[in-house]
C-alpha cells in the first residue's frame, strides 16, 4: 500500500529488545510515533493519529506481530486519535486513563488511575501537559513510557540524550508539569520513551533526577 506523503516513510525501529518505535508522521523536523511491545500481552502505547491507522497496521504486519492490549496515556489527538480504527482492526482490549475523552463516543473497556497496574506496567499520574497526563513505568523491563510528561531534547533544538519539559504553548498547566515529575523518582528504569524529540535509552532515570533535582533548588 503506498503511503500519503503526510505520514512517515520511516520504517519501524527496535529500540530496545522487543519494542518498537513506529513513526506514524513527520511535520517538518517533528515526528510523532506509537510504541509496540512484544513482550507477554502484545501492547501498543498510544494510538497515534485518526488517519495513521494504516500506518501502524502496516508496521505491526511487517513486524509479524498481532498486539491485543492498546494502553492510552492521554487524550492528545495525536495520542488517541487512532484507538477507534486500533480497536476494529486488531479486536485490541482498551485501557484509557479515567477522564480521557474519546473520540467519536468511543468506549474504552477499561479506565485506569495512578498506580494501577496495566500487565508489567505501572500507571503513574503527572497532570500538567493535560490532566489526564501518565506514564507507565516497567521496572521488570528497566523502561518507562514517559507520555508527553517530557519531550527528548532535541526536540527544543539543544543535543539529544536528555529530558525537556513540553513547551508552555503545548501544556495546560507548566508549573504542574515540572512538580509532577518528581514522581517518577519513585521508580528505577534505565530507558525512558518519549513521543517528541529522541528517547533516552541509558541512564534515563538518572538524567531525569538530575533535571528536577537541579543545582541549588531550595
Amino acid at each position: 500500500m503506498r503511503r500519503r506523503a503526510l505520514l512517515s516513510d520511516e520504517m519501524p525501529t527496535e529500540l530496545l529488545e522487543d519494542v518498537y518505535e513506529i513513526p506514524v508522521r513527520e511535520r517538518g523536523e517533528a515526528t510523532y510515533r506509537v510504541y509496540l511491545f512484544d513482550v507477554g500481552t502484545p501492547t501498543l502505547v498510544d494510538a497515534g493519529f485518526e488517519d495513521t491507522v494504516d500506518v501502524v497496521r502496516d508496521a505491526c504486519d511487517d513486524l509479524g506481530v498481532a498486539p491485543e492490549r492498546l494502553v492510552v496515556t492521554h487524550g492528545d489527538g495525536d495520542h488517541v486519535g487512532g484507538l477507534p480504527g486500533l480497536a476494529a482492526e486488531f479486536d485490541l482490549e482498551t485501557y484509557v486513563p479515567e477522564g480521557t475523552d474519546l473520540p467519536g463516543g468511543t468506549a474504552a473497556d477499561h479506565r485506569y488511575g495512578d498506580r494501577d497496574e496495566i500487565g508489567d506496567f505501572e500507571a503513574v499520574h503527572l497532570p500538567g501537559h493535560s490532566a489526564d497526563m501518565h506514564a507507565l513505568v516497567d521496572e521488570s523491563h528497566d523502561l518507562a513510557v514517559l507520555g508527553d510528561g517530557v519531550f527528548g531534547s532535541d526536540s527544543r533544538g539543544l543535543p539529544p540524550g536528555y529530558f525537556v519539559l513540553p513547551t508552555a504553548y503545548y501544556s495546560d498547566d507548566l508549573n504542574a508539569a515540572d512538580e509532577s515529575l518528581e514522581r517518577l523518582l519513585d521508580y528505577e528504569f534505565e530507558a525512558g520513551l518519549v513521543f517528541h524529540g529522541s528517547n533516552v535509552t541509558e541512564g534515563a532515570r538518572d538524567k531525569l533526577d538530575r533535571f528536577v533535582n537541579f543545582a541549588n533548588k531550595s
